[in-house]
């Protein structure tokens, strides 16, 4: 991104749309400037027609030719020294895509002229970078051998290997033969990247025997091993259906010492669901967790599009939650597959939508997914976009600022998204947190989602900590939400133990009429007597039997328990032999209600199931 004549990197991007949100256009930058910014996201995925993924792991990766520098330096010249190096890290990558640059627009005569008039120093790592810009195919063999015969360079595994992987991922498989030759002539260190390079290009152009043979001769060689090696052979083993082979190779790896990685258990998982082995899938994808492997956004894209091909929506299902959790999503097309697959089977794709809120789409009436701009405003997709991202990060200071600053500007966020902010700030203990975003909801008239209101509820409960617990309620009411007969019970009796008798009474109001039932009553004489008022207690108590609601055993514990307590034995005594009146043999009645078997779940001493 360029703003103004500056490139700003990732960070300074969100930094600059964070000051024009809360300064204005005006304020910031003195001028109208229109940005309008998407979060696309790439595709990606494992053991396709490249094998950079082989060199994307951090101990395959090239280092940077360092140069040994006079260490009589003093620290006068430190600061300039550091300038010095910031900007020749520009100016390669600036070399380098000028030099791809030549070699695709230009012949390669004149190419050839071009680049030896070009005033640097051609190192083993300046050439692999533009061996690795993909110059046509031609050009890059052309420009590899101009290269070998530069005065004082020669080339090393790393760009014969990348120089292999051109080849083979045009299926030109002769002349990356013909590359590993020269390598072992010119006696050129072959380790594992270059044999499991090999196995996988082999595999490519349906050779699986040459590519069984490369990893015996890469054994033989007393190569070291890694995990990518073991894992790109029990990958071409497992999709040729020569599953024994594959595990034996897995055994040969766990002897070896070598810790299976999230690429290892994606490609387990991708044969056993490939197999119809969904249930040993899902037990991968927990045990790997266990191993403290945490499964990336790319395994569960990988997952999903297998479980959306066997319409195992109950699959699907558990890889949402999992995402849900840690903050991934999934790539457009498996998302829409994922989309069709709960549409056909007839199931609620809610969840879907709620890990995935940045995409909205909807259906035309040719049955074409189309994406959709909700609102045509250019400061709500800055916002979203930076909620998004600090949901992602986890920065919740930057969320409550945002929050802050957009309520008297009345700007509104979708219900998703203030959803998902009450339900991140909950799972993490920031009430305080949580509680913005809900008032920010009730002042911009959002109704946010049902597990965002249990989300609030579940953590005042688990920290008996209840503030505007009933306003929080009575929105939940308002919006049809229904609290149920269990939650409604045990927030009036956490009420009345906190002392907070007005919040307990007023939950116990907006409770519909068939949740005032035996565990709601006996939550609310709960809730009196624990404020010192027995005799309201004993008056609800009486409004209960009046309506025709049964007591249950936690009922009469409660009131003998609380009547002892305050020294009415009396009173207690009476309740005492009317318990036993009504359960002669000390067990429950044949038939009962599942709004007594709450009522004793909340309050009976001794549990009845």
């Amino acid at each position: 991104m360029v703003i103004e004549g500056r490139k700003l990197n990732r960070k300074g991007f969100f930094l600059w749309l964070l000051m024009f949100r809360f300064l204005g256009a005006y304020g910031y930058i003195g001028k109208s400037v229109f940005v309008s910014a998407m979060w696309r996201d790439r595709a990606s995925g494992y053991w396709k027609s490249s094998i950079r993924a082989l060199h994307s792991i951090r101990q395959f990766r090239q280092k940077k030719p360092v140069h040994r520098t006079s260490q009589k330096i003093t620290k006068l010249i430190k600061k300039p020294i550091e300038k010095e190096n910031v900007d020749h890290k520009v100016y390669m990558r600036d070399t380098i895509g000028n030099i791809s640059k030549i070699l695709r627009s230009l012949t390669w005569d004149s190419a050839q002229e071009k680049l030896g008039k070009l005033s640097i120093r051609w190192d083993s790592y300046t050439v692999n970078q533009v061996l690795k810009s993909h110059p046509p195919m031609e050009k890059a063999w052309l420009f590899f051998n101009w290269a070998s015969r530069l005065k004082g360079f020669k080339h090393d595994q790393y760009t014969y290997t990348t120089m292999m992987d051109i080849f083979g991922e045009a299926r030109r498989i002769e002349s990356m033969n013909y590359v590993f030759q020269q390598m072992q002539e010119k006696g050129i260190k072959i380790d594992a990247v270059t044999y499991t390079s090999m196995m996988h290009w082999f595999s490519n152009d349906g050779d699986v025997d040459g590519a069984v043979r490369v990893w015996k001769e890469m054994k033989a060689k007393g190569c070291a091993l890694t995990v990518v090696s073991y894992t790109a052979s029990m990958k071409i083993l497992f999709d040729n259906k020569r599953v024994k082979e594959a595990a034996v190779v897995y055994k040969e790896m766990l002897r070896a010492g070598c810790v299976p990685n999230c690429y290892t258990y994606t490609v387990l998982m991708e044969h056993l669901t490939g197999s119809g082995k969904y249930k040993e899938a899902l037990e991968i994808f927990s045990r790997m967790q266990e191993a403290g492997v945490q499964p990336d956004k790319a395994t569960c894209n990988i997952l999903i599009e297998k479980f959306c091909k066997t319409w195992q929506t109950w699959a699907i299902t558990q890889i949402l939650l999992y995402m849900k959790d840690n903050f991934l999503v999934l790539r457009f097309p498996v998302y829409v597959e994922a989309l069709q697959t709960f549409k056909v089977a007839g199931e609620s794709d809610i969840l879907l939508r709620q890990v995935n809120p940045h995409f909205s789409i909807e259906l035309s009436s040719k049955e074409e997914i189309e994406f959709k701009e909700t609102p045509a405003n250019v400061c709500f997709t800055i916002d979203r976009g930076l909620v998004l991202h600090f949901l992602t990060k986890q920065n919740f200071f930057a969320i409550e600022c945002l929050l802050t600053g957009m309520i008297p500007k009345n700007t509104r966020l979708d219900s998703v998204i203030i959803s998902r902010i009450i339900e991140v700030n909950c799972a993490h203990g920031r009430i305080n947190g949580a509680l913005l975003a809900f008032e920010y909801s009730v002042k911009m008239s959002i109704n946010i989602e049902r597990t965002a209101y249990l989300a609030l509820l579940g953590v005042f409960i688990r920290t008996n900590s209840f503030p505007k617990v009933a306003d929080i309620v009575e929105k939940m009411v308002r919006a049809g939400i229904s609290l149920g007969t269990y939650l409604g019970a045990l927030l009036i009796y956490r009420l009345g133990g906190a002392r907070k008798l007005g919040s307990a009474s007023k939950v116990f109001r907006l409770l519909p009429d068939d949740q005032k039932g035996t565990a709601a009553y006996t939550a609310l004489i709960s809730a009196y007597f624990s404020s010192g008022n027995v005799d309201k207690g004993l008056i609800t108590y009486k409004t209960m039997r009046s309506k025709g609601i049964n007591p249950a055993l936690g009922t009469y514990d409660l009131l003998v328990t609380g009547l002892e307590k305050k020294g009415k034995i009396c009173e207690a005594e009476m309740y005492r032999k009317e318990k036993k009146t009504l359960h002669p043999d000390g067990h429950s009645r044949d038939i009962v209600s599942m709004d007594e078997k709450i009522c004793n779940l909340i309050f009976s001493r001794n549990l009845v199931s």
